[in-house]
């Protein structure tokens, strides 16, 4: 007697090429029992996966997410800024704008916020709706920390997503959208050649504390005009150089400090910082930069002023 076969289980077509709702695996043909099989993945409230289905999960999850928002909304803020390209987390939480006369309010698993989309303020980026790279980086300077704010406007300008002009252009074209002002400054503190998410809050620390703001990403040469090195940040009339040190450092330890033996004998003095000195001893950098710039804090307020103090010239040079 010949063993029975299990049934094989039921996958319509139409189920097979990204998330969809309950309603639309009823309409297929399944039952709520078949969707608790093994073929099926739940992701989100109502909404499930084929178990085949290969795909980036967060995007996966945004168009599930997608599913379950009103219509003319749009992906806004990190999600948004995500899904054009910058290094963020998109789902924590996911975050769209929904008109103002959508009459949701929530949704579970999404931050969902009433606004007016004015024309433009709206693309389609990678099949999904979201509010276009200006406003996106408009609404993440109205909802983050000045600090956070211009990292994510560097990572937008460095990586040619948005020119410095166009940023420029739009916030001074309207006076009355909400956070305006914010993102101005934003604008005034970013800096298309920062490289690193580090980099700027290094940058940041050191222009908060009350200091100069630095250059970044300066060649500089030395006096026979061969190319010696590029510090994170420099301080030209100094001549001091300062980096902030990452995994990658790490990994190229000896051709950096070769690096950095080359802008020595230039004449430009160099420190290095590691990420628990910024995010952790923010004080204490700002002071060892502040005395190498001949600076000195303030006890009154904390920030830094300038000692009349004569700075030496070096050697060095820069292009």
């Amino acid at each position: 007697m010949l063993a029975s076969m299990a049934p094989r289980p039921l996958v319509p077509a139409s189920l097979t090429d990204g998330p969809f709702t309950t309603d639309e695996a009823r309409n297929a043909g399944l039952t709520a029992g078949q969707l608790r099989g093994a073929s099926w993945r739940r992701i989100a409230r109502a909404t499930y996966v084929w178990k085949g289905f290969e795909d980036d999960d967060r995007l996966v999850r945004l168009r599930a997410a997608l599913k379950r928002m009103p219509p003319g909304s749009a992906f806004s803020g990190l999600t948004a800024a995500w899904l054009h390209g910058i290094d963020v987390d998109p789902c924590d939480p996911i975050e769209a704008l929904t008109p103002p006369d959508s009459g949701v309010t929530a949704r579970s698993g999404i931050r969902l916020r009433r606004s007016v989309l004015y024309e433009g303020d709206v693309t389609n980026v990678r099949g999904l709706p979201a509010t276009s790279m200006i406003r996106t980086l408009a609404d993440v300077s109205k909802q983050m920390s000045l600090t956070e704010a211009v990292v994510i406007v560097d990572a937008a300008l460095h990586s040619r997503r948005v020119r410095l002009e166009e940023l420029r252009s739009w916030a001074g074209s309207d006076n009355h959208r909400q956070g305006i002002r914010k993102f101005r400054s934003v604008i005034k503190l970013a800096e298309p050649r920062a490289e690193s998410p580090m980099e700027s809050r290094l940058r940041m620390l050191l222009i908060l504390a009350g200091l100069p703001r630095p250059a970044a990403q300066v060649s500089i040469y030395d006096r026979n005009g061969r190319f010696v090195g590029r510090p994170d940040l420099y301080y030209e009339k100094e001549q001091l150089g300062i980096e902030y040190d990452g995994a990658s450092h790490r990994a190229s330890l000896a051709e950096d400090n070769r690096r950095q033996n080359l802008l020595l004998s230039a004449g430009v003095r160099l420190v290095r910082f590691t990420g628990a000195d910024v995010m952790q001893r923010s004080g204490t950098v700002a002071s060892q930069v502040a005395g190498l710039l001949n600076y000195r804090q303030s006890p009154a307020n904390g920030r830094i002023a300038k000692r009349n103090i004569r700075v030496l010239p070096a050697n060095g040079g820069i292009r």
